[in-house]
């Protein structure tokens, strides 16, 4: 044992002086219906950013109306994950490896602005591609978007500022699997160098063992992996790994597990069987910092009428979800001076006692997932969400919420 922590301590002084670089990043995944229970495929995007403030907003203008995850203080213009009445979804990860070496266009970091302007206007990947094709150049973008569509179309797309290459998720060739994981490279880039490996490779365990039981659910994947403290490198679990624990006072490193202290919000786009009407489409929401927050299901035919915990409100332009997460956030990362900031207090996370917030918020979530499913198959055999109930619905899973943060945020470490 002694070894094995010796061991440990030397990786995590390595790790200690890593750069800082991959703040904005993000991990996601492509999932077929091939290895999911109903056959329905998955978007997933665990969204890691400067701007911890995250909201939803619904917009009505353009060809398609749309939700979309929008950083709460920008002005509207830019979407960092969202899918419209049509059944097309997207999101992106930024790419470090996909920008041609003699590129030396000054405009940039465009992607949010892409995203916003495809929901408006495409329905399939194929619109998509045409959207892409109209594009002047230089694009101003270096990022792998994702998409699916409710026609059956999976693929992502690694786009710089000249091009861009389709990888389509449904080819054998390309997903063996059943369903691709991205990261911070593309693939079509430049070997070896890019980000995100470590926490690719978290991943890719993570759905390797889920995906041979076609046991991927939006639920599986919050709770699974958007929540996972599992480090591939390490060879740890925090949540089953007593023994690390036992050798500290309860901190532990921010680096390379799938939720970090960059992570602003997780969402999980369920699209529809060929035939099914596209507006069946949820957009299942995980509001900042993915330890601290609650999942919802979003449907872009509620309109404006989304859950107000996740929208803007008369007094501030932060979904309240949102700063009630990232306040548990800032209580875990609670130094401030120095490198402290890189560290977080897990057991106030999770510990044993089960008392952490992580643990107290996990049942509330596994109420509101039971509560909203058996509506879901009933919308989907009747192919009409009724909006009236889901009105009601949203009013009392929000008082859960609110009931069940109460006393959370009211006790500090």
């Amino acid at each position: 044992m002694k070894r094995i922590l010796i061991i440990l301590n030397s990786a995590l002084i390595f790790l200690a002086f890593l750069g800082t670089s991959e703040l904005l990043a993000c991990t996601s995944a492509i999932v077929t219906g091939k290895v999911t229970p109903d056959g329905r495929p998955l978007l997933w995007k665990h969204r890691d950013t400067g701007e911890e403030q995250n909201r939803i907003d619904y917009f009505s203008f353009g060809k398609y109306r749309f939700l979309a995850l929008v950083n709460s203080p920008d002005p509207q213009g830019e979407a960092w994950a969202g899918t419209n009445e049509a059944g097309f979804s997207i999101m992106n990860t930024a790419s470090y490896n996909l920008k041609d070496k003699d590129d030396s266009t000054k405009d940039k970091d465009k992607e949010g602005v892409l995203m916003f302007k495809a929901l408006a206007i495409c329905a399939t990947l194929a619109d998509f591609e045409r959207f892409l094709d109209t594009l002047s150049r230089p694009m101003g973008v270096e990022a792998n978007f994702g998409v699916i569509d409710a026609h059956g179309g999976a693929a992502y797309y690694e786009v710089n500022n000249f091009s861009y290459t389709k990888l389509d998720v449904n080819d054998p060739a390309i997903a063996p699997q059943g369903y691709f994981i991205v990261t911070n490279f593309s693939y079509t880039g430049r070997f070896n160098e890019g980000m995100g490996y470590i926490r690719q490779q978290n991943a890719l365990e993570l759905f390797g063992r889920m995906a041979p039981t076609r046991g991927i659910t939006p639920l599986w994947i919050a709770q699974g992996v958007s929540r996972s403290f599992y480090h591939s490198l390490l060879g740890i679990d925090l949540t089953k790994s007593a023994e690390v624990l036992e050798m500290g006072n309860g901190w532990f490193i921010d680096q390379d597990f799938i939720p970090r202290k960059s992570t602003s919000a997780s969402v999980i786009m369920q699209g529809v069987k060929p035939g099914e009407d596209p507006q069946m489409t949820i957009m299942w929401t995980l509001l900042g910092y993915p330890p601290a927050t609650v999942m919802l299901p979003l449907w872009v035919a509620a309109g404006d009428r989304q859950p107000a915990l996740l929208m803007r409100t008369a007094q501030s332009q932060n979904a309240p979800l949102c700063e009630w997460a990232v306040a548990l956030k800032h209580q875990s990362f609670s130094i401030e001076r120095g490198n402290g900031s890189r560290y977080f207090y897990w057991r106030g996370i999770y510990n044993p006692q089960g008392t952490g917030y992580m643990q107290r918020l996990l049942p509330i979530e596994d109420k509101i997932y039971g509560y909203f499913l058996p509506k879901i198959e009933q919308w989907r055999k009747s192919d009409k969400i009724d909006l009236r109930a889901l009105d009601q619905s949203y009013a009392e899973v929000s008082h859960w919420i609110r009931d069940g943060y109460t006393p959370i945020l009211s006790t500090s470490r």
